[in-house]
């Protein structure tokens, strides 16, 4: 049997993964948050994985307050950066395999074609920065591991992105969101999927992927499509990114291809339309039951 970490476990991809692989037999996964293992600090990760046989570890903790972020430099940086180190080298130690998720605001939004895993990262913000430098160290390190570049992430779990609008749908007559930085969402349960994928292959391939749901969208289109399937009469209205300023500098454009991750698992990615409205209706499903 076969035995997983998932770090961050109680955020939203963690859930996410947790009822995938609700219908796995033969493995084991432990779950973990801060409370249960601080993975920036290098002396806890060690002896966490002492004697745990860890044969996957999947590290799904990060410091995604991208605004806060700009001030708390440093925290995030332990959080993104230092702690990938010290799971690197606990994995290295035990024989562990590493899958690490990343982000798509390692790039600047300069280009007008979907990213692939070859283009060239530079982050506009700290938050980006930071997560750039975990990816580097694990490259530069690991034996055998896996980053995944994901985006726009929600779920039925936690707070994101479509449970907050959702909320302001019931409370407000309309809402400004910006039109004129685009991505794709991503369904946390589609990404579940795809580590579960890689962890039931025959061969564990390593390297750097990205992974989304298909197509792309702005804020506002984003928030439109959620407000439509949540069956909301709020209004949404499209605004520029110059007119909602914030801390942190976010890229104009951060689509991922796919094409990689696509190829190598033979896997069909659903549109991003497809996945919200699957995971809006089990959020009104859970409301109403």
């Amino acid at each position: 049997m076969d035995r997983i970490l998932v770090t961050g476990g109680n955020g939203q991809l963690g859930q996410s993964i947790k009822r995938e692989f609700s219908v796995v037999d033969n493995i084991q996964l432990t779950y973990v948050d801060f409370e249960e293992l601080d993975i920036t600090d290098r002396q806890k990760v060690l002896s966490f994985f002492e004697g745990s046989n860890y044969a996957y570890c999947i590290n799904c903790a990060a410091y995604t307050a991208v605004d806060l972020a700009e001030k708390e430099q440093e925290k995030a940086d332990k959080v993104n950066n230092d702690a990938a180190k010290f799971l690197v080298e606990a994995c290295k130690k035990y024989n562990t395999k590493l899958i690490h998720i990343s982000t798509d605001f390692v790039f600047d939004g300069h280009q007008s074609t979907p990213y692939n895993e070859g283009n060239v990262a530079r982050p506009l913000n700290t938050y980006g920065l930071t997560k750039l430098a975990g990816e580097e160290a694990i490259q530069q390190l690991a034996k055998d591991y896996v980053i995944i570049r994901t985006s726009w992430l929600y779920s039925e779990y936690g707070t994101n992105f479509v449970k907050t609008m959702m909320r302001l749908g019931q409370e407000k007559s309309h809402l400004n969101v910006i039109c004129d930085q685009f991505g794709t969402p991503t369904y946390a349960s589609d990404l579940a999927r795809i580590i579960k994928n890689i962890i039931l292959a025959k061969e564990f391939t390593s390297g750097l992927y990205h992974f989304s749901n298909e197509g792309v969208a702005s804020w506002y289109d984003f928030a439109f499509a959620i407000m439509n399937y949540a069956g909301s009469a709020c209004k949404v209205l499209p605004i520029k990114a110059v007119e909602y300023p914030t801390t942190a500098v976010r890229p104009s454009f951060s689509v991922m291809d796919k094409t990689k991750i696509k190829q190598e698992l033979d896997v069909e990615i659903p549109h991003w339309t497809v996945s919200l409205r699957k995971c809006i209706e089990n959020l009104i499903d859970n409301r109403n039951g």
